[in-house]
């Protein structure tokens, strides 16, 4: 077993993007999820299965201290949301508008996944993102799967023109994966107000996994 590290020393690493087996292209338990997640000293894991909230919420039932109950949400323009805190699972293929309501309905903390990742049609693009970006709390400025680094600058410097929080996450569909992209910041109540500011503190870090992840995540949906 990989060397624990402790993560109550020092800022929070939280990892705000993972993947468990209810989404269709990753074969994850939420069990050697959590595992993993401990293993790598992540204080907080943010469990964001596409369109639905059924793994989040086992996960959370296993391990109500270290998940936060996520959800990445599909929208009618094709882009992603990526959300916190939802209490209540958001339909797919909405206007964004209209799912960006229902989430803040539930105070649940809002921001765009991978949104300038030019390889990945599941990508809000420029357009959207600026369409959208007064009504969200955040942009995903680091995402470990994008290929192409500048992608991650561009979206981490739209964010900050624009004034907007900045999430970071692995987009892991695998336990290796997991951790390789995280926000550093400062330790927080399990609420989406405390979250919040703690957010507004803190800073991205990550590597980029590259190719070989997709490669994985195309071959679980085809065993799927």
């Amino acid at each position: 077993m990989a060397h624990r590290v402790d993560p109550v020393v020092g800022p929070w690493r939280v990892d705000l993007h993972s993947h468990t087996y209810v989404s269709p292209d990753s074969l994850t338990d939420p069990r050697d999820l959590i595992e993993r997640a401990r293993e790598v000293g992540l204080a907080k894991l943010a469990v964001t299965d596409h369109n639905t909230i059924e793994g989040a919420l086992e996960a959370h039932s296993l391990a109500p201290d270290l998940i936060i109950v996520g959800q990445e949400i599909d929208t009618e323009v094709g882009g992603e949301l990526i959300a916190y805190f939802v209490t209540e699972q958001i339909p797919r293929d909405l206007p964004p508008e209209e799912a960006i309501r229902l989430l803040r309905a539930q105070g649940a903390v809002i921001s765009v996944s991978h949104p300038l990742d030019r390889l990945r049609g599941s990508a809000m693009g420029e357009q959207h993102t600026l369409a959208l970006i007064d009504k969200v709390d955040a942009l995903e400025v680091f995402n470990a799967r994008v290929l192409l680094a500048a992608d991650n600058e561009r979206a981490a410097q739209m964010a900050a023109q624009h004034g907007k929080l900045g999430t970071a996450g692995s987009d892991g569909h695998t336990l290796p994966e997991i951790g390789a992209a995280y926000v550093e910041l400062p330790p927080f109540k399990h609420n989406p107000e405390a979250f919040r500011a703690s957010l507004a503190k803190g800073t991205a870090h990550g590597r980029l996994t590259g190719f070989m992840p997709h490669v994985r995540s195309t071959l679980a949906k085809r065993k799927k």
